[in-house]
């Protein structure tokens, strides 16, 4: 089957009806940093729910190929491990961001180590948090729906993902993502009842699968899995947790918010990789990142099939327009605004707008340059988590560390040198480098130098 004129008319008037459910507002002079960052603390719970759970998917086509390849390896990699963090935010330190009444994570830096630490860590957190990732798989879907070359492709992904953003800032995106999230459920619980319907019900098709799809390993090694699990730890220092949980009237809201979010991720991880292993078993494909449209295309019906495919639209746009926003806050606020002295009573939502443009750039050039979703996430998580994550708890906890700046610099610094060195060691064919992943030997790096500075400080009490 292929796509109909039906199925364009649905997803051309969805990218319509998105732009302007987004774009337009009350007109208001002008808009302080606080509501366009944090929504003026004004965050509702159904908002936070709505907004998180649809965030958290941009990269759903990924999750279609790893499952099409690896099976049930999907949840213990893309599930589980979010899950087991999320839970140790909701628990442990929403309280602790909420009362801190901070906009940013480098605020948090900032305010714990200095202003010179703040902007390091802002270049980092930038990095960690592009959304070339997600471009990169709308591009890709906009080509597999339109037959437009892929660079051009990734260009309008930028544009119609952060359009309505620039006018709007969070209070946008929080309005469009009640669209995107009723859009995801719907269309991948319509993909698996098709699916069902065609063939044989999920009980029975998980009973008829290859050991090789049953495996929680799928096959690859445990270092490599664990690997996995804690980059799932990015949760933590994840800008979209981070502002929305600074956003929401309460802490008790963003508690019981991150509660009921697990709840939906679990249940939209069910569906989503139950759709992957009906793709198994119906499809052949030539790339497996495509395997979710694919079984669009062989068991819905025409305008259902348009209906799915705004479905996997939804999803990735909900991640682009949060990831730019936050992208834009880091560059344009905590980076551009904090360097220039002679702006810094300005308020800083100009330069935030501005680097919006920045993101989009940068972003559509790592597209480029990285064109495989799942490896450009494991890339950025193990080469750049290792230097922030500890510093950032560290930060919220309010432990009291003694310690110089040059030293600050080093423990955040360093064991980011430590990951990418070992990584580009790897590439340039050197195998000793291959036998532990990059994140590890950054993650060692971080630790040895925190029970130093823990150590120094209690000699010094």
């Amino acid at each position: 089957m292929n796509i109909t004129k039906i199925d364009i008319i649905i997803i051309i008037a969805y990218f319509i009806f998105l732009v302007l459910l987004g774009f337009f507002r009350k007109p208001k002079a002008t808009i302080s940093q606080r509501d366009y960052i944090i929504h003026g603390r004004k965050l509702s719970l159904p908002g936070f729910v709505i907004s998180l759970v649809s965030t958290w998917y941009g990269a759903i086509l990924g999750v279609g190929e790893n499952t099409y390849l690896y099976g049930i390896q999907t949840w213990f990699i893309f599930g589980l491990p979010y899950y087991f963090f999320a839970v140790i935010y909701a628990f442990w330190l929403s309280k602790k961001i909420w009362s801190k009444n901070i906009l940013s994570i480098p605020d948090v830096f900032r305010s714990s180590y200095g202003e010179n630490i703040g902007i390091i860590s802002a270049v980092f957190i930038f990095l960690l948090s592009s959304p070339a990732p997600y471009i990169l798989s709308l591009g890709v879907l906009i080509n597999f729906v339109f037959d437009i070359e892929l660079i051009w492709c990734i260009f309008i992904a930028t544009g119609f993902s952060t359009i309505y953003v620039w006018n709007g800032g969070i209070s946008a995106i929080v309005k469009t993502d009640f669209l995107q999230m009723f859009l995801m459920f719907a269309g991948f619980f319509m993909l698996v009842c098709f699916a069902w319907y065609n063939s044989v019900s999920p009980l029975e098709l998980y009973s008829s699968l290859p050991d090789s799809h049953l495996d929680p390993l799928g096959g690859n090694s445990l270092q490599y899995i664990t690997v996995w699990f804690f980059i799932a730890i990015w949760t933590i220092i994840d800008p979209n947790f981070f502002q929305r949980v600074a956003s929401v009237k309460s802490a008790e809201i963003a508690k019981k918010g991150l509660i009921v979010s697990i709840f939906l991720w679990f249940i939209f991880d069910l569906i989503t990789i139950t759709a992957g292993l009906y793709a198994f078993i119906f499809i052949v494909p030539d790339n497996p990142v495509m395997s979710y449209p694919l079984l669009g295309l062989k068991v819905l019906p025409p305008g259902f099939l348009g209906l799915f495919i705004v479905s996997l639209f939804a999803i990735i746009m909900s991640t682009i327009d949060s990831m730019s926003f936050v992208n834009a806050i880091t560059i344009g606020r905590d980076i551009i605004w904090r360097l220039r002295k002679k702006d810094s009573r300005k308020n800083p939502v100009f330069l935030i707008k501005n680097g919006l443009i920045i993101v989009a750039i940068l972003s559509i050039s790592l597209s480029i340059l990285i064109p495989s979703v799942v490896k450009m996430l494991f890339i950025l998580g193990s080469l750049f988590i290792p230097g922030v994550i500890i510093p950032f708890i560290n930060a919220i906890l309010n432990k009291k560390l003694h310690f110089t700046e040059k030293n600050m610099i080093i423990w955040i610094v360093m064991p980011i040198c430590i990951s990418t060195l070992s990584f580009i060691m790897a590439k340039l064919g050197f195998q000793q480098f291959s036998v532990i992943e990059p994140f590890y030997l950054g993650m060692f790096t971080s630790i040895i130098f925190f029970g130093y500075f823990r150590m120094k400080s209690n000699n010094k009490t």
